[in-house]
């Protein structure tokens, strides 16, 4: 009986934090703990990109954030664990942004953070085409503008700095069209800003 405690005391103190996100959806299944692991780990990320791609309350975001958790740890049997968990769970993150948008478009705006912007400006290169410096608010409304199909891409590749294919896996669309995406995104980025009153006075 003895033994078996110890056993059971060894099995509860496994260091999680060494374990991949794969062998952790793995571990799930059997021991709690390791989906907590999984959940501290991606806390900020999802959180983060909830917020960046729709504009929600903190407390709105954090509820769409265990939509989330709970959706993960569900379909948990159902993970390809030769994908990668953050893909997969970005998915599903994704997922449920786009169905809060359905049910609720005006919220559907833009946050995002300082070192967002930046990103975006050198992306762009939007300091080198206009006379005035350009900011964050009027980056802010032209993503507001974009299609959805093109300013999620935008935020994936260039904020979250996913790969083609971690995109596309996300996204569950083939890498070549995620490539067009991204072009079409960055065209119609410029093409907004262009058409705008920006050029002119630095105002929408």
């Amino acid at each position: 009986m003895k033994e078996k405690r110890q056993k059971t005391r060894i099995k509860n103190m496994t260091d999680f934090t060494k374990k991949t996100d794969e062998e952790l959806c793995q571990l799930s299944l059997e021991n709690q703990a390791a989906f907590y692991e999984l959940m501290k780990r991606y806390e900020n990320k999802f959180l983060s990109y909830i917020l960046r791609l729709g504009q929600f309350s903190k407390e709105d975001a954090e509820d769409i954030l265990q939509e989330v958790y709970i959706k993960i740890y569900t379909n948990l049997n159902a993970f390809n664990k030769d994908l990668k968990f953050s893909s997969w769970g970005y998915r599903i993150a994704h997922n449920e942004v786009i169905s809060q948008f359905r049910k609720n478009k005006n919220k559907f705006l833009v946050h995002l953070e300082d070192e967002d912007w930046q990103n975006l400006r050198q992306e762009f290169d939007l300091d080198k085409e206009i006379t005035k410096k350009i900011d964050n608010e009027i980056i802010a409304k032209i993503l507001e503008k974009m299609d959805i199909k093109y300013k999620e891409v935008l935020i994936l590749k260039f904020l979250e700095d996913k790969s083609y294919e971690e995109i596309s896996d996300i996204l569950k669309k083939p890498m070549g069209t995620i490539a067009t995406l991204i072009n079409r995104a960055k065209k119609q980025f410029k093409k907004i800003y262009k058409q705008s009153e920006l050029s002119k006075d630095n105002r929408f």
